[in-house]
């Protein structure tokens, strides 16, 4: 677990540095620290340490141990940045603070009546398929400005910010200017994007949260269910 200490310094180091090298200041940007497939045991030394932004792919996964930690920790924030069912719509509005993958109409239209059922006014952010790819959620990026209006407007959501994951293998530099073009296209101010492997990237193009897992927490132990 030194090891992970280690790792998440050395990202949180190299983000300084990015910020620099962009002339921005440090604390512009959040580092988010992805835990998904990581349990209580592996979590627990980040929150001791410090860290209190994480983010989670999956509703249920989070459900079976960020309670409990919140409990210890009850200044941790949430973040959803996995693909959001319809279904568990009502679970994400109890456990998350942050929706992070807002993409359809009917997604925006059941977080609108779980925020009022529960009270709860959630920060959004707008998924953009920035690649286009078919196998990635998101909206088009010629849709994705006039989505942020009408969820907006029309489902009165929080929307507060662009997230996307670049085409792998493929230059990110140019998908992060889009986005970052789309968002002020957009009046939003918040960029989530930049992973393990390009968040430095992602920094130097107006990145406000980057994603980092595998680079803090290390390779992912191999997903046998969805």
């Amino acid at each position: 677990m030194d090891a992970v200490i280690a790792q998440w310094q050395k990202v949180k180091e190299n983000i300084v540095k990015a910020c620099n090298d962009a002339k921005r200041r440090a604390d512009d940007v959040q580092l988010i620290a992805v835990s998904k497939t990581f349990g209580v045991e592996d979590i627990h030394p980040l929150l001791e340490a410090g860290q209190r932004v994480f983010g989670e792919n999956r509703v249920q996964e989070a459900e079976s141990k960020w309670p409990q930690l919140r409990e210890e920790f009850p200044d941790l924030k949430l973040h959803l940045i996995g693909p959001l069912q319809s279904n568990k719509t009502k679970e994400a509005v109890q456990l998350f603070d942050v929706i992070e993958t807002v993409d359809r109409e009917k997604i925006a239209k059941f977080l609108q009546e779980e925020m009022l059922k529960q009270n709860r006014k959630l920060a959004c952010y707008v998924q953009v398929n920035i690649g286009e790819e078919p196998q990635k959620a998101g909206i088009a990026p010629n849709e994705a400005v006039g989505f942020v209006k009408h969820c907006q407007n029309d489902h009165h959501l929080d929307i507060v910010g662009l997230m996307c994951i670049p085409p792998v293998g493929e230059n990110p530099g140019p998908y992060f200017a889009l986005l970052a073009k789309l968002a002020k296209e957009a009046e939003v101010k918040k960029l989530s994007m930049g992973m393990s492997a390009d968040y430095e990237t992602a920094v130097a193009f107006g990145a406000t949260s980057v994603r980092v897992g595998s680079a803090i927490f290390g390779h992912r132990p191999p997903v046998t269910h969805q």
